[in-house]
């Protein structure tokens, strides 16, 4: 009896050795199986992350040349508002300026009637004092980009003169020219601010 007990006992024992290596080994496999998921939803999550930092910079570098674009426009707007400011200021002077000139060169043609009319007269006295008043003038006003159009002897030239009466001229070169001058025209600047009236041959 005993040894038909010792014998069902030895062959009970390895069943049970097989079994607790098959669960462990079960254990060990799902162990390791765990794992290789974990470490598969890591990468997975990490592969995800690393796509949205890369989106997120390329947002940001967007929005980056975006607004560098938009600094850079902003700048040349000033800057041509500026530069157009002080193109319209000094269009303003200059006609600030010219409106002033052109007020005063009836007050020229005064001084220049009235030397005439002296040196007729022969006041030699008083025709000293009104030329270098004349002449104090003349410079101020030359200073300021005034000058004196030449019209005697040269072709008529409508955006230039006015002609007041046109005179018969025997010589021919005198046709078409002017050949007197009744009012001195002006240029301020390079710029007509008064036409000469004249008198040209015919």
């Amino acid at each position: 009896m005993n040894t038909e007990d010792n014998t069902k006992d030895n062959m009970t024992e390895p069943n049970e050795s097989n079994d607790m290596f098959a669960d462990a080994r079960k254990y060990v496999n799902d162990l390791f199986g765990k794992k290789e998921e974990g470490a598969a939803e890591t990468i997975g999550e990490l592969a995800a992350e690393d796509n949205s930092v890369s989106a997120k910079e390329a947002k940001l570098e967007e929005e980056l040349t975006d607004a560098r674009d938009r600094l850079l426009r902003a700048n040349a707007e000033f800057d041509n508002y500026r530069k157009r400011t002080m193109k319209e200021r000094m269009e303003l002077l200059k006609s600030a300026g010219a409106e002033v000139i052109v007020a005063m060169l009836p007050v020229v043609d005064d001084f220049e009637r009235a030397m005439k009319a002296m040196q007729q007269t022969q006041q030699t006295e008083a025709l000293a004092g009104i030329t270098l008043i004349y002449h104090k003038l003349k410079t101020t006003l030359e200073q300021k980009g005034l000058t004196v159009m030449e019209t005697i002897d040269t072709d008529f030239d409508s955006d230039l003169h006015e002609a007041l009466t046109t005179v018969p001229s025997d010589d021919e070169s005198k046709k078409g020219k002017v050949v007197d001058e009744m009012e001195k025209g002006y240029y301020l600047g390079g710029k007509v601010i008064r036409h000469a009236k004249v008198v040209v041959g015919g």
